[in-house]
């Protein structure tokens, strides 16, 4: 954890000390505290979802976390993912989303998405309508969109919108804040750190997200998705990476991204648009 701060609630406490705590919890009049709060504010921290009253997850990230305030329940969260992913997409930056298996727990702090904004917008999957492979799109929201694309990748979306819309958002790029060597492992060991979730295919790897995930709820197991308190203060914006024809150019300026973080990929623009041609 930066900074060498520890989190308040992996301090460890006499066996005394606990089962008074637990006394107190349980007697008639005592107002209920979440077991992780922060120091300065007393407001709860959540910790990745992974049930309130078990104790923050062992890589100490709980200051790494945007406070979230105790309204954030499942049901706010898949509410605010409800709206148009314009408006969602600031809310994803910062937000932790963590996927557990058999081989163990990876969580990613997401700095940069895409909005796809279904038959509004010519870059999307669902511009032309339902497909079998597509139809993950079209709600309900909260639930991801896992897509193959280049005969050997796997890309992760956060499906937004009401439902019949057809919105998402593409995760495209972060930094893994938990489960680092399980990370390295499905990636392949790579140079950098910086480079474990740097871009969709990479993220998704990382997290071990395929096919066999489209359509499963990030707000239930074996997922977890944290917002944050608020959206950043500073956020940017621009066109799309590796997107064709005009649904890439300025006319879009559908990726959001927080500004000077490493983890961020590089721009890439797609082919132009073709050009229209002019009868004599």
């Amino acid at each position: 954890m930066r900074g060498g701060s520890r989190c308040p609630c992996s301090t460890r406490r006499s066996r005394t000390a606990r089962r008074s705590a637990r006394h107190a919890h349980r007697s008639p009049g005592t107002a209920a505290r979440s077991p992780c709060r922060h120091p300065a504010t007393g407001r709860r921290l959540e910790l990745a979802g992974f049930g309130h009253g078990r104790g923050p997850p062992r890589s100490g990230l709980c200051y790494r976390r945007r406070v979230i305030e105790d309204s954030g329940t499942r049901e706010d969260i898949r509410t605010r993912l409800g709206g148009s992913a314009l408006d969602v997409a600031p809310w994803l930056l910062g937000a932790h989303l963590t996927h557990q298996d058999d081989d163990g727990r990876v969580t990613v702090r997401i700095s940069e998405v895409e909005a796809y904004l279904g038959p509004d917008d010519p870059g999307s999957h669902a511009f032309r309508g339902r497909t079998a492979r597509n139809a993950t799109m079209f709600g309900p929201a909260g639930h991801l969109y896992v897509y193959f694309t280049y005969g050997m990748h796997y890309c992760a979306n956060i499906v937004c919108g009401s439902d019949g819309r057809a919105m998402g958002l593409l995760l495209r790029a972060g930094e893994i804040v938990e489960g680092a060597d399980l990370a390295r492992a499905r990636r392949n060991q790579p140079a950098s750190d910086l480079d474990l979730a740097r871009g969709p295919a990479r993220l998704a790897q990382a997290l071990g997200v395929d096919r066999r995930f489209d359509g499963a709820d990030v707000l239930a197991d074996p997922f977890r998705l944290v917002l944050p308190g608020e959206p950043p203060a500073a956020i940017s914006r621009g066109p799309r990476v590796g997107v064709s024809g005009v649904a890439g150019t300025g006319e879009y300026p559908w990726r959001f991204w927080l500004p000077q973080d490493p983890t961020v990929s590089r721009y890439r623009p797609g082919r132009p648009p073709a050009a229209r041609k002019v009868d004599p």
